[in-house]
């Protein structure tokens, strides 16, 4: 039983951090809905009341429909491709047995630990090579590849958690290996996979560097490297540049907030275990 005194330190440390991690919100948010004419940056609530003008002047000006259509098409591409392999590879690792399999797997692993800025220079002479720079392909193959290195490491941990009597059960009901896998495993895993989708949404969403190197032309720009040309642009309009941040992290936290419940629930231990 937690004492009063328990209760009341932990609750004044949580609301100690909630203050530090809210504060460059606040003040990122006070700042987007400013006057564009103001030089302050601080917490100050805007004259004038609200300016919501800004959100829609950052939008037109950065040309940021486009930029959000092409991030869109990349993350939506990247997520699904990394999702389907994901799992399709991590049920192989965790669950069957076949020669090879610990080898195989630690090549896999092998990939959370290089750093991206060793293999972007030597993946943008293979990819011109191919003639797919400039491309949408430049940006959806090399950063599923990036992810499935982590998606596999965390999918398998799932599997190889997994109640292993329901496996066997469905097993003798007569379920192959292909229905135990779509039609057991994958329902029961719901909250693993919401949290791999999550956190591969949210690299994909923010990757620079790649797109940076990868894309030249305005045509095939991500959210992040257009805020970066935007920037340069309008680097004394603090007002129009956190607004553009806002826009281009608000889908990040429609889709925490949309999967919050599963994303705990995975990050907590996921499905039922033994």
């Amino acid at each position: 039983m937690t004492t009063r005194l328990e209760r009341t330190v932990t609750y004044g440390i949580l609301a100690l951090f909630s203050v530090i991690a809210l504060t460059p919100v606040i003040g990122i948010l006070s700042t987007a809905f400013g006057s564009q004419d103001s030089l302050d940056t601080g917490f100050s609530l805007p004259e004038g009341g609200l300016h919501w003008s800004n959100f829609a002047d950052a939008w037109n000006r950065g040309h940021f429909g486009t930029y959000l259509g092409n991030s869109v098409l990349v993350t939506v591409a990247v997520v699904a491709a990394t999702t389907v392999l994901a799992v399709l590879a991590a049920y192989a690792f965790g669950v069957m047995r076949f020669p090879g399999s610990t080898v195989l797997f630690y090549l896999f692993v092998i990939g959370l630990t290089l750093p991206q800025e060793a293999l972007v220079v030597p993946l943008y002479f293979d990819l011109r090579y191919a003639e797919l720079t400039d491309t949408y392909w430049a940006l959806i193959l090399p950063q599923t590849a990036q992810s499935l290195a982590f998606g596999v490491f965390w999918m398998r941990t799932y599997f190889r958690g997994s109640a292993r009597s329901v496996i066997e059960a469905a097993r003798i009901d007569g379920a192959n290996t292909w229905t135990t896998l779509w039609r057991v495993l994958v329902p029961m895993g719901r909250p693993a996979i919401s949290t791999m989708v999550v956190i591969t949404f949210m690299w994909t969403w923010n990757e620079f560097l790649m797109a940076l190197v990868m894309v030249s032309d305005e045509a095939h720009r991500t959210v992040p490297l257009g805020l970066a040309f935007f920037q340069g642009q309008h680097s004394s309009d603090a007002a129009l540049l956190a607004a553009a941040s806002v826009l281009i992290a608000l889908p990040v936290v429609v889709v925490y907030v949309a999967l919050q419940r599963r994303f705990i629930e995975g990050m907590l231990g996921g499905a039922v275990k033994e």
